[in-house]
């Protein structure tokens, strides 16, 4: 236990808990959770809200790694929630089997990622957290509740915002490892990719196309991740994008030393599908991030309407990613029920100047039925999200039933139940 609790991972929030735990065991975190009455889980602490933050006590899960247990018959993996992708990826490259997608960093926690619905990219991918196949939590009465697909409310167990107890352990669903080459191409025309969105977001199994909207007629960059077993070869060109002559970083002018290879060199799954390497950490405290998903049907017109803001964008922007994300199930999902886009932006670290312009952003996506990602900045309340999310009464009886009396609560989980 220590009372350092410091700052999230981009320093833009200190933590208001004054006490921090790092058990290392399950039964330690049973112990903890049974003498505190406000406690909240702490991953790699890669969100940008205060999702995480805790009003008395923080348990971090970083020590909750393992075992990694492989299960061949029914092709999944069982992991401690602390454990990072990265860490993982290497667990099963050893044993011959992948995770479907990974996000962009390799970097954060499956238990964090999984609660709060982050994604990689591909028409075909569905989000990280839709691969857990089962999920184990300590609730507030320091008991170890299982969670399977068979159960009726495990779809609304998933992606929990933490706020149904503390994930120790989850199941993931694995495959055969596979390989990947990814090829940057530069200078899309914008109106090559409203013309076929699809045709650009389907060119390979992953796909991310990256803008500054400093010219807002171009896209900067295509990042292209092509599986030779299943995707055809690539040409050239790609919609008017011409490939790269040397490795990129997804922001423009920056070394690409820490991003994974390029230039159409074949390589693992787990060193191609993030933008990072795996062994190169990314420099923190210069960034802000909030991020948008919208119907797949909506992307063009959500697209352009981002376009429209593009002067006032640009002075805060670092990057625009435009990704896409296979609907699931899960009731928190962004991609509930619907193919879905994302709009991400990484902003320069201004909060008072992001915060100001974000009501005009989500106000632009609105028509669009734009769902905030959970761990990034937003600024939508109960009442948007209530609209946004079918399933979210259903989560709020969930949370009651499982800690009705709030001892994972936070400000902000009591806004989006109301309390």
């Amino acid at each position: 236990m220590t009372n350092d609790v410091g700052t999230n991972w981009a320093g833009n929030l200190a933590y208001s808990a004054l006490t921090l735990h790092k058990p290392t065991s399950v039964d330690e975190v049973r112990r903890i959770v049974v003498a505190s009455s406000s406690i909240r889980a702490l991953g790699s602490r890669h969100s940008f809200n205060d999702i995480a933050d805790g009003t008395a006590e923080l348990l971090s899960t970083a020590a909750l790694t393992g075992p990694v247990t492989v299960d061949r018959e029914r092709s999944t993996v069982s992991v401690g929630a602390g454990i990072r992708y990265g860490e993982l990826a290497r667990e099963l490259e050893r044993e011959g089997l992948a995770l479907a997608n990974l996000a962009s960093l390799p970097h954060i926690s499956v238990g964090g990622a999984v609660a709060t619905g982050t994604h990689g990219s591909g028409i075909r991918n569905r989000s990280l957290a839709a691969a857990v196949a089962g999920l184990e939590l300590v609730n507030a009465s320091g008991e170890l509740v299982r969670f399977s697909a068979s159960d009726p409310d495990f779809d609304g167990a998933v992606v929990n915002l933490g706020a149904l107890g503390i994930v120790t352990r989850l199941e993931l669903e694995v495959e055969p490892a596979f390989e990947v080459e990814q090829t940057v191409f530069e200078k899309l025309p914008l109106e090559n990719l409203l013309r076929d969105f699809d045709g650009v977001t389907g060119a390979a199994y992953s796909v991310s196309v990256f803008t500054t909207w400093r010219d807002p007629d171009v896209a900067d960059a295509v990042w292209v991740k092509r599986r030779p077993d299943r995707d055809a070869p690539l040409e050239g060109t790609l919609f008017g994008a011409v490939a790269a002559d040397d490795e990129r970083h997804p922001l423009p002018g920056l070394p690409a030393i820490g991003c994974t290879p390029q230039l159409g060199a074949v390589g693992p799954w787990y060193n191609r599908l993030p933008h990072f390497k795996l062994d190169f950490t990314p420099s923190n405290g210069v960034e802000l991030q909030s991020e948008y998903l919208v119907p797949r049907v909506h992307a063009v017109d959500a697209i352009r309407a981002v376009r429209e803001l593009s002067a006032e964008i640009v002075p805060l922007l670092q990057v625009n990613e435009i990704r896409t994300v296979a609907a699931d199930e899960l009731w928190l999902s962004s991609s509930y029920g619907t193919d879905a886009v994302g709009l991400h932006f990484t902003w320069v670290q201004d909060q008072p100047a992001v915060q100001k312009l974000l009501p005009k952003l989500e106000a632009a996506l609105e028509p669009f039925s734009a769902r905030p990602h959970w761990g990034k900045l937003f600024t939508s309340g109960a009442q948007d999200l209530d609209r946004l999310y079918p399933r979210l009464g259903d989560f709020r009886l969930l949370a009651k039933r499982l800690d009705p009396d709030g001892v994972f609560a936070n400000p902000f989980t009591d806004g989006l139940m109301g309390r």
